[in-house]
């Protein structure tokens, strides 16, 4: 390329006659040289995958986790309105309330009850809040039972992995991670080879693969310069120094 005259915006060269002509002639040689490398189309592309780790929960119904009830928005909604009609929107919001006092009710017979036990399978704590909610005749929701188990709960390595419904096991979204694969390789021999030695419980979520391509020109074109030699450098440093002292020498006279 030649520089501009002048830029055009960010532009600062651009490519003469005599500059397309030699890429054109490059292209059409097909061969490798210094400016010329030949790859198949695959060698660009790659795999990008979401590689998942369980969801560990421990849970305890202890009075500082017992606060964080409040925090949690399926519970603060319940005494949430939309309605337009004011006096509808009041008797949502009185019902609401209500209905949060008996969940607080709840989590403080489950504290007085188990406070102190740290459960480390949520299945067992689960069972455990059923049997108070039971007795108690209070009869969580599902969302509201989601909530009372996010402000229970906390990560917990040690834990057993939670699990759905088909006891798969629950995907940890901060423990979440991406690789890129190329396209050229086996995903599931990557994952043996670079994941599982490191976190055997991990998994690939297929419905989250997709495939991408680059062109990396720095890698495919780089080329080695071994550093200047240490006596050179010294020698640079030493000269610099000269030049310093001499300019505060002029500085001070």
């Amino acid at each position: 390329f030649k520089p501009l005259r002048k830029n055009l915006g960010n532009k600062n060269c651009e490519l003469s006659g005599e500059d397309i002509q030699r890429i054109s002639e490059t292209f059409l040689k097909f061969e490798e040289s210094e400016q010329s490398k030949i790859f198949p189309n695959a060698a660009f592309g790659y795999w990008k995958i979401s590689v998942e780790r369980p969801l560990r929960l421990s849970f305890q119904a202890s009075a500082e986790r017992i606060a964080r009830v409040e925090e949690q928005s399926g519970f603060r909604n319940l005494a949430a309105s939309n309605k337009k009609d004011a006096a509808v929107r009041q008797r949502e919001i009185e019902i609401g309330r209500q209905r949060q006092g008996e969940i607080r009710e709840l989590a403080q017979a489950l504290g007085q009850a188990d406070g102190e036990r740290l459960y480390h399978d949520r299945e067992e704590f689960v069972a455990a809040l059923r049997e108070i909610d039971q007795k108690l005749g209070v009869r969580l929701s599902a969302g509201e039972i989601k909530a009372v188990l996010g402000a229970l709960g906390e990560r917990d390595e040690t834990a057993e992995i939670c699990r759905d419904r088909n006891a798969n096991p629950e995907p940890d979204g901060e423990l979440r991670d991406t690789e890129n694969v190329p396209l050229e390789e086996d995903v599931e021999a990557y994952l043996r080879r670079e994941v599982l030695p490191y976190v055997p419980d991990a998994w690939i979520d297929e419905s989250k693969t997709k495939i991408g391509y680059e062109i990396p020109l720095t890698r495919h074109f780089y080329v080695y310069e071994p550093p200047r030699p240490l006596p050179e450098i010294e020698a640079d440093i030493k000269k610099l120094e000269g030049e310093i002292l001499s300019l505060l020498g002029e500085i001070a006279a």
